[in-house]
């Protein structure tokens, strides 16, 4: 009760939705400097992070073969990114070899409204998927899809699929930028936001897009990672 009462308070917080107040796609694309200094941003962080992470993905990577020896190390899934765009998203593995399948017999169980699954206690979730959930190091491959341009480090959570095809023309305001790594969502509660408050937060960080806000995210991502909140 105490928690749906403070999910309310923070969507009363962020702004109505109003149909009629669409973004206007073009408003974005003229932000030549913000986008231009973005992307390079996106290509150093990108870089050296994969550079200076590899003794931790080989870590992981071998915590996670002695757990589920025959299981990959990597997760690949298709998400849509901007302008409704398809690509492959890579992850660590967070779950058994056959979560998917397994996936239509707990839908019942999710926690959270809209077009979005969670499940706090999921047990497809290994013992090395917890930790790497918690700490957000499941996302770190993703800066091969930053270099590769399909995502940015700062930006809305890449949907899946199946959640697209439930949006509004309103939730698909999220779609107008690049998908994040990180993001306004990740760094304010994340599992404990509800999507509609994710689609606001989302479209709060586009319509006050810029450098300083991105930077302040990735500084508070870094300090998730120390210190992680309720992801899961």
């Amino acid at each position: 009760m105490g928690e749906n009462i403070q999910s309310s308070k923070k969507l009363e917080e962020l702004s109505i939705r109003d149909t009629s107040n669409i973004i206007n796609p073009k408003i974005i694309e003229k932000k030549y400097f913000y986008l231009f200094v973005k992307r390079l941003i996106d290509i150093i962080g990108s870089t050296l992070g994969l550079v200076l992470l590899t003794p931790l993905f080989l870590v992981i990577a071998i915590l996670m073969k002695k757990e589920e020896p025959t299981g990959p190390i990597f997760f690949s899934q298709i998400r849509v990114g901007k302008y409704e765009k398809n690509f492959k998203m890579f992850k660590f593995r967070s779950m058994c070899v056959d979560a998917e399948e397994k996936l239509a017999e707990l839908l019942q169980h999710n926690e959270v409204e809209g077009a979005m699954f969670k499940m706090k206690d999921d047990p497809r979730v290994t013992r090395v998927g917890k930790f790497i959930r918690k700490t957000s190091i499941d996302e770190l491959p993703q800066l091969w899809n930053v270099l590769k341009g399909d995502m940015s480090l700062v930006g809305p959570r890449p949907p899946l699929l199946r959640e697209v095809v439930e949006y509004t023309e309103y939730d698909k305001q999220r779609l107008l930028v690049k998908p994040g790594c990180t993001g306004l969502w990740q760094v304010s509660g994340r599992n404990e936001v509800g999507f509609d408050e994710m689609v606001e937060l989302d479209i709060t960080y586009i319509k006050n897009l810029s450098l300083r806000n991105d930077i302040t995210i990735i500084l508070k991502t870094v300090g998730i990672m120390i210190k992680p909140n309720s992801a899961y």
